[in-house]
């Protein structure tokens, strides 16, 4: 293996200049991108579907590997850190090598880390097989964005990425449901390793149906071998990178503030989805595994329902603003699609859970849970989506890179927090906790607020190149 060639190795090209008409987004027919878009989908569907079948079954696992709910639950937590690295190590390398070759070497390390936790037989091997699982779950997050961003112009890439977060959230709708039943009805064990199985058939789908779609020429790798040729060098096959760089662009204000909102937002899911089974389910007096599971299906249920909702507002925002400027594109009207989903659906029914879980008992008190899990599913769509296009729209040049970048910022923060959610409501009750947590997505609006009124100014101060609005 050799160090790196002294050759720019993002995102950045000279075709973003060369087709000023957009032609370059039309290599690929209207059927060839759904049938893209469906396979990545379907793929970063693994990293919700692994996150999310994992988490009623803790009770089981922990009496499984005789330990408690609050050390399996450190899994849940090291399962997002090491994605958030995962996502920039995938990302940084799908810059160099192209989109598709990250995902034919990232599902393999997939099905190794699956079927090593369904053999586990302790705590460690767990919690390194865990982090294994989520290292190759993850590129689908970051890189899969990157795939949307080159083939789709930006007046439909917000519908595109709806589409893209709406299938990849059928993971978060029947999972733990999924789960659970597998749970209660054979072995926690038995769902990670059919996880495995279908992290090999998804291999199968990538090699045989998935193109390389990052424009032509723009490879790290295209640019580096050129140059190895025309000084009558021997190409070189690998290289190190370094996949810390891409948190470099964090030094711009928006794209910090936007993953900061996103961060303060997220929190409030793993407040309200990660204790279900201690809260909602001792509260009521829910014990059977499945039906723990079938707690979670209202916020996998309004992930669906709010991603193509999200997708078309943004689109929509972007173009009603750029007609009202008369053709001038403002990035941050994007953002304006967060506004309900930030202000009160998201923060209004994290406190409201919190209150109907410490005062309304039996079914009244159940019914009313699910409803607002569901206004939180939708809200978290509203907030998430646009943030995540946004960051896509003002660094289309390394779209891939500053996508990993956020999902990595906002999940060390997230995983931090993890830790602290069940002792919180052990201490101080589910009321409090889901309190603070709605003061979270509060701040959350008021960055995204900050960066539509402040944008254009924030992006002059920053020294990291942004997208203008010229392509």
């Amino acid at each position: 293996m050799t160090p790196a060639p002294d050759l720019p190795v993002s995102e950045t090209t000279p075709l973003i200049t060369k087709y000023t008409d957009d032609s370059i987004y039309d290599r690929f027919s209207f059927r060839r991108k759904q049938t893209i878009v469906t396979i990545v989908s379907c793929c970063g569907l693994l990293t919700f579907f692994t996150s999310s079948s994992f988490t009623p079954t803790i009770p089981q696992i922990a009496q499984d590997l005789n330990t408690t709910g609050s050390v399996v639950n450190f899994s849940v937590g090291l399962f997002v850190f090491m994605a958030a690295f995962g996502s920039l190590f995938w990302s940084r390398y799908s810059g160099y090598y192209g989109r598709q070759p990250i995902y034919v070497a990232s599902l393999p390390v997939y099905f190794l880390g699956s079927i090593g936790v369904a053999l586990c037989r302790n705590v460690p091997e767990l919690m390194i097989f865990r982090a294994l699982q989520a290292f190759g779950s993850c590129a689908f997050q970051s890189v899969g964005a990157g795939t949307i961003a080159d083939i789709f112009r930006l007046e439909e890439r917000g519908r595109a990425m709806g589409v893209f977060y709406c299938l990849a959230l059928v993971g978060p709708a029947v999972a733990p449901f999924v789960g659970g039943l597998v749970a209660e009805r054979s072995s926690w064990r038995a769902m990670q390793g059919c996880l495995g199985i279908v992290g090999l058939i998804a291999l199968l789908l990538v090699i045989l149906l998935l193109p390389e779609t990052m424009h032509p020429g723009t490879r790290g790798i295209d640019r580096a071998q050129t140059e190895l040729v025309n000084g009558e060098k021997k190409a070189r096959r690998f290289v190190f990178l370094n996949p810390f760089s891409a948190l470099a662009l964090m030094r711009s204000p928006v794209l910090f503030v936007t993953t900061m909102a996103a961060a303060a937002t997220f929190i409030t899911d793993f407040v309200v989805l990660l204790p279900l089974a201690y809260t909602i389910g001792e509260r009521y007096g829910i014990v059977n595994k499945a039906l723990v599971g079938a707690l979670f299906l209202p916020s996998g249920l309004g992930n669906m329902i709010g991603a193509p909702i999200s997708g078309w507002l943004s689109d929509y925002s972007v173009t009603k603003w750029r007609a009202l400027r008369g053709g001038k594109w403002i990035p941050e009207d994007r953002l304006r699609a967060t506004w309900h989903g930030a202000l009160f659906f998201v923060p209004l029914s994290t406190l409201g859970m919190g209150l109907a879980i410490r005062f309304i008992d039996g079914t009244p008190g159940i019914v009313i849970n699910m409803i607002l899990i569901l206004i939180h599913g939708v809200g978290m769509c509203l907030v998430m989506a646009p943030c995540s296009t946004y960051n896509v729209d003002v660094m289309h040049d390394r779209s891939a890179e500053v996508v990993a970048a956020n999902y990595a910022v906002r999940n060390v923060i997230v995983s931090s927090t993890i830790l602290g959610i069940l002792p919180a409501i052990e201490h101080f009750g589910v009321a409090w906790t889901n309190g603070v947590a709605s003061i979270f997505a509060w701040i959350g609006f008021a960055l995204i607020m900050i960066t539509i009124r402040y944008g254009p100014q924030m992006r002059a101060w920053s020294s990291v190149a942004h997208t203008d609005g010229s392509y």
